[in-house]
């Protein structure tokens, strides 16, 4: 008995096993006899060869072993959306209902109806239906929408899908299905390799309410993304991840309303590639993990300037990438809502062995950044690091040019583009003095003790101490040792610190857990407590 094969076989996903294919032929294989199906498998270690069988192409394939030839009723093609709706929910008429008979007296007359409880069965499963907000069909052989309408007679409450790693072969059929579901919000459609439209098509109204699509691994082109686009004008996030996009293209009159972008695991050709989507003016969340990108580079801003690319963008996610320059930081202190950065395992981040180093010189260099690396960024980590970048630099600046006297301050173009928020960090903090840079003598306990003088300012019948203190003694350390000496419980006092340098500026010495090293606290320097 010859396998039923459907009439559009060629081009469809198939389940064999659980081994995922597309059919790229149908059709004899002589010598011998009946129908068969050339399929590329999804995994090519499952294949035999590239489609030729004894010097005869009957197909082609991406894989030099991943196609094979196997019988129709090999092939599972898959089911319709309801089908697998009902299955997965169990809701199957077929498992779940017994029919009988029932009479009743009509007219004078004995009827007998068959099957009510089927009728009665049926009606609840509606209803059950109805009742589905979101559903999940993730690995159900979904391939079709199936009988016309009939999704949104029975569903017609859904809001979320998700039809991931399913035998959907088109976009078309996504269509189908999206079109009768009148208030759909989120859909996942990944892991489903399918065709795309690939000239501009009518806009369908299938999409109007939906706000986040996921198309992760769907082999869906960037230039196929702005074809699709026109029809979903309300969109907010676009999960594009393992596509295999090496090239973007501006969008026109589309995608305004994003809000988030993943194009992360897509070899990009490189960083400006970026500027085609620089000017999506709602785009606030940007993912570009594993994209292969070295560097990152606004040039319609110069030095301390601000770009117009990126408007919105409060997140960007560049971790897993070939960035090795610090130039590619210093770009980024140019986006102007940049709020929280994720960067790590970059060839940059080996350029320093200490970590917390690391972390304090890209805090400095970006100056609007509230979150690194899903840590927060608090204020006093901020002021210790923009003071340490002034200091660890200043020697660097002066050789250049700079000079704390606005009139022979010159500054190299050199060092501005190497070091571009030096200029607004003098102006928060002050420039440096030769006196306060000069270099480190080499660390011995000696030098590692700094002399404090310690300032009860609320208290002023209590005289000034002076006392010496390792750089590396922590805060909490601190308090202890004043509770020993001033007689007050060590968890009810308010460190501060003056810098000798520094008149009138206070930093509060608020983390207990950070040394007086962290804050620049340096030789000469007063700790004011209160209480």
């Amino acid at each position: 008995m010859t396998a039923w094969v459907p009439p559009d076989a060629l081009g469809r996903r198939i389940l064999c096993g659980t081994e995922y294919a597309t059919v790229r032929y149908v059709g004899t294989v002589p010598p011998t006899a009946g129908i068969w199906l050339g399929v590329e498998w999804d995994d090519p270690q499952r294949g035999k060869h590239n489609g030729t069988h004894e010097g005869t192409q009957y197909f082609k394939c991406r894989h030099p072993r991943g196609g094979s030839f196997i019988r129709p009723n090999k092939a599972n093609f898959g089911v319709d959306f309801l089908t697998a709706v009902k299955d997965r929910y169990g809701l199957n008429n077929e498992d779940n209902v017994h029919p009988g008979k029932e009479s009743t007296l009509f007219f004078g007359r004995t009827v007998e109806f068959v099957g009510m409880d089927s009728i009665i069965e049926q009606q609840r499963q509606v209803h059950r239906l109805n009742q589905l907000v979101d559903i999940s069909v993730r690995e159900c052989a979904v391939s079709h929408a199936g009988q016309k309408e009939e999704i949104g007679r029975t569903c017609a409450n859904i809001r979320r899908i998700d039809l991931s790693k399913n035998l959907i072969s088109s976009w078309e059929t996504v269509t189908d299905i999206a079109s009768q579901v009148q208030n759909l919000e989120t859909l996942n459609i990944s892991e489903n390799k399918m065709k795309f439209p690939t000239t501009s098509i009518s806009v369908s109204n299938a999409f109007l309410k939906l706000r986040i699509l996921a198309l992760n691994q769907t082999e869906i082109t960037w230039t196929e993304v702005l074809l699709c686009a026109p029809g979903w004008p309300a969109l907010e996030e676009l999960y594009l991840t393992s596509n295999n996009i090496t090239v973007l293209e501006r969008p026109e009159n589309v995608l305004q309303t994003l809000k988030l972008l993943d194009l992360s695991d897509n070899p990009l050709l490189d960083g400006n590639q970026l500027h085609q989507i620089a000017h999506l003016p709602s785009l606030e969340q940007l993912m570009l993990r594993n994209t292969g990108i070295s560097s990152i580079h606004f040039p319609d801003a110069g030095l301390g300037c601000k770009t117009e690319m990126f408007p919105s963008l409060k997140h960007l996610e560049i971790k897993d990438n070939k960035i090795s320059q610090w130039s590619s930081i210093n770009e980024l202190d140019k986006l102007p809502s940049l709020r929280s950065l994720q960067c790590r395992n970059n060839p940059l981040m080996d350029t320093e062995k200490n970590q917390e180093t690391l972390r304090q010189l890209i805090i400095a260099k970006i100056g609007q950044l509230e979150v690194l690396n899903k840590s927060e960024i608090l204020p006093a980590e901020r002021q210790g690091a923009e003071l340490d970048y002034r200091k660890i630099f200043g020697s660097d600046w002066i050789a250049a040019g700079g000079h704390w006297n606005p009139e022979r301050n010159k500054p190299s173009e050199e060092f501005l583009a190497a070091h571009p928020r030096y200029p607004s960090l003098c102006l928060k903090y002050g420039a440096p003095e030769e006196g306060e840079l000069k270099r480190q003598q080499p660390l011995t306990l000696k030098n590692q003790l700094l002399t404090l003088t310690i300032k009860c300012p609320d208290k002023p019948e209590q005289k000034p101490l002076e006392k010496k203190l390792p750089d590396s003694m922590t805060i909490q350390r601190v308090k202890g040792l004043l509770f020993r000496l001033l007689k007050i419980p060590g968890s009810e006092l308010k460190l501060s610190y003056e810098s000798s340098k520094l008149e009138g500026k206070e930093v509060e010495l608020d983390n207990d857990l950070k040394p007086l090293q962290f804050y620049s606290v340096e030789n000469g320097d007063s700790v004011l407590v209160r209480w």
